[in-house]
């Protein structure tokens, strides 16, 4: 109703504020309610809008007010500072109504560059009267009565378009003949390149290229070097790790980036061409330690690779030569491993090949693409951290589109197409009508699907994870064994293939000490105390990281505080924060009783576990450890690295999106699908046919597969050949989905 309200009631206004907010009562402008949390601002739509946008203290902050409304909100109103700033009235409010109502918005002024020179000279004091009978500036629109008002905010709202028409067909052009993504317009910085254009005005000189390529880059490099120092001082403090993420380039050159991560986030600091020597454990190892001697040992807490038996040789000399550190294997890539695993197991491979069949079909056919949207309202492709985490999450937008599929492939507009009577077609048609298809797909999410959550948890970029790995590993394995039997083959089949890597690669002394000093989980389980391996991993992490004897033997007496829940610990007001304070952030206030005990206990749990959380710019590297280029073309390409690498981690840090939602609050979330024999399913709610019978009727069984000469490549099963017209995909390079993180870095995992 107060949607409705505020469009009926607000028709004629052109200000977005209006479509959020409405007006109780028509005869007063000055009072705007929220249409999100029902607020009542007084002050007119302008301070509506402030409210709605937030960081502004002369409004309180809509608590309820969506993402997409704020930048909305955010965008127009800098663009009409942009218009008074140019026309020199910057921060008054003039209006009909008179001073405080912020309905100024909804009537804007179409300021000329010719007013601005007409104006230059005039005594501000007192205008001259030639200029005065002649020149109408944008206070003649609000001093107009009655009609004449209207005629004049017609002609402008008219003006206004034309003008802005004509200006972003020529922002447009140029990204036609740059060939620059249309992903970039979404970009914060160009919409502040855009703002800051407003601001100055006319006859702004563009940057030269030399400009560009030398004195503004560096200064950008300079910025981002600042940003660095302001990490360094966090480095000291609490310590860091050194993630070393390695690729190969098209061009089969190994790449390795290297990278710092601290509680403040993570910093790029270098991109190296270790081709010649990627795979000898000796010379990965004197780069690693190279790089340890730049950010100095003493802040090195960890240094994070992949698993490759040449990073864990590496690691292995690392630990010999530096006794107060450690080597980490990659959490995320020790879990896709797994998943790999699981995913070659032959009733999960063969369902894994039939699903990716089944979308790679539809979405190379432009026709079939356009019937699948048209009865699911959705998406079937779902990107993920890694190769197995986005098969799996492709597997279940299947799985929540089924209905919708099976409507699709038994209506008129399938059945009367050329694509029912293809091979390939009928083969898409089979495995949606096929129940053992379903029925499988059901295993596959129950056997993978708490591993995903557990590689959400520990490829995420703001919250460390070091204090939950443990525990996440413990309760995905307890879901598969609630969804598969516990005690059944297809559960000890799994069970043994997560244990093979987690005994032998991922569980860690850094890991277990995470747990154990983890106030969330220690003070809710008796367990851990008596715990041999989580008790060792933590005696282990006191001897490596603490190299004082003496302040040895202060951590261990301080345990007995911890063990007993003494001092700070045992207040009512600590035990409550142990359920909604991030681990490390809850140390740093009730762990001063102990004070040694407390900055072990930070430095272990601002840990993060992976090394693959960081965006890679591909062709950004290729071009850097590009042979051709002289020294001075490959500096200038390392310094444009180096700024957009880290420009892209500071934004993803600073923003309020998370990238990878990292709640392992329904760990056993796949578990819900497990409602009985699918063939069940009925076609139409409250008649009697079912899929079962549709698909006999169809001849759907299982389905064969298809002979052939040569061994199908995995690149086969999904990038066919298209018989339809080729459309640009102008969408976002996939990530994660994006949700809102209001938190402080703690995780739930109960809920």
């Amino acid at each position: 109703m107060s949607k409705d309200h505020a469009e009926s009631s607000s028709q004629s206004k052109k200000d977005p504020g209006w479509k959020y907010n409405y007006l109780k009562d028509d005869k007063d402008k000055n009072s705007v309610t929220c249409i999100f949390c029902m607020k009542v601002t007084t002050g007119g739509i302008f301070r509506a809008k402030l409210h709605q946008v937030g960081g502004n203290r002369n409004a309180r902050a809509c608590p309820k007010c969506p993402n997409d409304v704020k930048e909305e909100l955010k965008a127009y109103i800098e663009s009409q500072k942009s218009k008074k700033n140019f026309d020199g009235f910057n921060d008054l409010d003039f209006e009909q109504g008179g001073f405080g109502d912020d309905e100024h918005d909804e009537d804007e002024v179409m300021e000329r560059p010719n007013l601005q020179k007409k104006r230059t000279g005039i005594n501000i004091g007192g205008i001259d009267k030639k200029m005065k009978s002649n020149v109408k500036g944008p206070l003649d629109l609000y001093m107009k009565k009655g009609k004449g008002k209207a005629v004049q905010t017609s002609i402008h709202d008219a003006c206004d378009k034309e003008l802005r028409a004509r200006t972003i067909q020529k922002i447009a052009a140029f990204f036609y003949q740059s060939g620059i993504a249309f992903n970039v317009a979404k970009m914060d910085t160009f919409k502040e390149m855009i703002a800051a254009i407003g601001n100055y005005g006319p006859n702004l000189k563009p940057p030269s290229y030399h400009e560009l390529r030398v004195p503004l880059l560096r200064n950008e490099v300079e910025n981002v070097e600042k940003w660095i120092d302001g990490q360094k001082l966090e480095w000291a403090k609490i310590g860091c790790s050194i993630m070393s993420d390695g690729w190969t380039d098209r061009r089969q050159r190994t790449l390795i980036n290297f990278l710092v991560n601290s509680s403040k986030g993570t910093v790029f600091m270098e991109s190296v061409d270790a081709s010649s020597y990627a795979k000898t454990g000796e010379k990965v190892f004197e780069l690693l330690d190279n790089f340890v001697e730049l950010i100095g040992e003493k802040n090195v807490v960890q240094v994070i690779t992949d698993n490759g038996s040449n990073f864990k040789k590496a690691g292995e000399f690392l630990m010999e030569k530096r006794k107060h550190l450690f080597w980490t294997p990659c959490a995320a890539h020790c879990l896709d491993l797994m998943l790999e695993d699981i995913g070659k197991l032959p009733k999960i491979k063969k369902t894994l090949e039939k699903g990716i069949f089944l979308v790679g079909y539809i979405y190379n056919h432009c026709g079939v693409l356009n019937l699948m949207r048209e009865f699911t309202k959705n998406e079937l492709t779902r990107s993920g951290i890694t190769r197995f985490a986005t098969t799996y999450l492709t597997l279940r937008s299947l799985r929540n589109e089924k209905s919708g599929l099976r409507s699709m492939f038994v209506s008129d507009k399938w059945t009367k197409s050329k694509w029912a009577k293809d091979v390939k077609g009928k083969r898409a048609s089979e495995i949606v009508f096929t129940s053992t298809f379903w029925n499988n797909v059901d295993f596959t999410l129950n056997a993978m699907g708490p591993l995903v959550r557990v590689l959400r948890l520990v490829d995420n970029e703001k919250k460390p994870a070091m204090g939950y790995i443990y525990e996440g590993m413990e309760r995905a394995k307890t879901a598969i064994a609630t969804s598969l039997g516990r005690g059944s083959h297809d559960y000890m089949t799994v069970s043994e293939i997560i244990d093979k890597r987690w005994n032998s690669q991922l569980h860690h002394p850094l890991h277990a000490a995470g747990y154990y000093l983890n106030p969330q989980f220690y003070c809710k389980n008796d367990g851990i105390e008596n715990d041999t391996e989580v008790s060792t991993g933590l005696h282990d992490c006191i001897n490596r990281l603490t190299p004082n004897k003496s302040k040895q033997d202060e951590i261990v007496k301080e345990l007995v505080i911890w063990v007993n829940q003494e001092g700070f610990f045992s207040l009512d007001v600590a035990k409550r924060a142990q359920s909604n304070l991030a681990p490390a952030e809850w140390w740093k206030l009730y762990g001063k009783g102990t004070p040694n005990l407390q900055q072990l206990a930070v430095r272990v749990l601002s840990l993060t576990c992976s090394a693959s959380g960081c965006e890679r710019n591909w062709s950004t590297f290729e071009q850097i450890h590009s042979k051709k280029r002289n020294r001075l073309e490959h500096k200038k390409l390392q310094e444009l690295a180096f700024v957009r690498y880290n420009n892209t981690l500071r934004y993803r840090r600073d923003s309020n999106v998370a990238y990878d939602p990292i709640s392992l609050d329904h760990i056993d979330e796949s578990n819900e699908w497990m409602t009985g024999r699918m063939e069940e399913d009925h076609v139409f709610e409250g008649e009697d046919l079912t899929y079962e019978a549709v698909g006999k009727a169809m001849g759907a069984g299982e389905v064969r597969p298809t002979r052939s000469s040569q061994p199908s490549s995995s690149r086969g099963l999904v990038d066919e050949e298209s018989d339809d017209e080729d459309t640009e995909d102008d969408s976002e390079p996939e990530k994660p989905i994006e949700i809102e993180d209001n938190s402080d870095g703690f995780i739930d995992l109960d809920d």
